[in-house]
């Protein structure tokens, strides 16, 4: 069984930045794809950066030049630095991996409990 769990969020006025973690546990083979979503009260989920395998990065327009996506496979980690934040940035930003436990498993699913972000004066 393979748990994400994020850590770093909280309270921060307009402007200022916070780094966001997601450490992976368990049985572990292969780490693909990392993404980080958030989703606001009353509003879908979205993307916000994800990391490919291959290294390709994505970052969604209404944060790109902000925010910034990591990861660090040997530690089972992913990173999400956000700076210049503003009020529409408060959230819960949620982990998502694509990890296979084994050579012989298919690539699976999964997702961090969320840790929210709340941007305000």
């Amino acid at each position: 069984q393979v748990q994400l769990v994020e850590s770093g969020g909280g309270l921060v006025q307009p402007g200022e930045s916070l780094s966001l973690s997601c450490l992976a546990s368990g049985s572990i083979f292969s780490i693909h794809n990392w993404d980080w979503y958030r989703q606001a009260p009353g509003k879908q989920r979205e993307l916000v950066a994800s990391s490919r395998r291959d290294g390709t990065l994505y970052v969604a327009d209404p944060v790109k030049g902000r925010f910034a996506i990591a990861r660090d496979d040997l530690k089972a980690a992913a990173y999400l630095q956000m700076n210049s934040l503003n009020p529409e940035d408060t959230a819960v930003y949620y982990c998502y991996a694509q990890i296979k436990q084994s050579a012989a498993d298919p690539v699976s699913d999964y997702w961090g409990q969320g840790t929210q972000v709340t941007v305000s004066s």
